[in-house]
């Protein structure tokens, strides 16, 4: 498989809440806690796991803090959902992630580089 990515991922082990998925036209899953476990972080986006099956082309908001006040709120856009063994993987883009935003996840490579 040709590699698309244009940012490096990096690992990135965090748990998260999810209050609602949506899209133009629809809401599904408000109000109702969605646990996803983020596993690696890029300027691009998020791969994360869950047990729920979240629509591809949906858009969720996240918190995400990266340490050292570095914290941050995005949506985020589900491009990609794989199903292994009843717990889906899926690829999400941020949408309309601030430069300074990505200047929080540069810094946080860069320390995971340096480890």
């Amino acid at each position: 498989m040709k590699e698309r990515r244009k940012a490096q991922r990096v690992p990135y082990h965090a748990v998260i809440t999810v209050d609602s998925v949506y899209n133009q036209e629809q809401i599904i899953h408000e109000n109702r806690e969605i646990p996803i476990e983020i596993l690696d972080i890029s300027k691009g986006g998020i791969g994360f796991t869950a047990t729920e099956d979240l629509p591809v082309s949906f858009y969720f908001n996240a918190k995400i803090d990266l340490g050292n006040d570095r914290l941050f709120y995005s949506v985020l856009h589900i491009v990609r959902k794989e199903e292994i063994e009843g717990v889906y993987h899926y690829g999400c883009e941020f949408t309309g992630l601030a430069d300074i935003l990505s200047l929080y996840i540069d810094a946080f490579q860069d320390e995971l580089t340096n480890q």
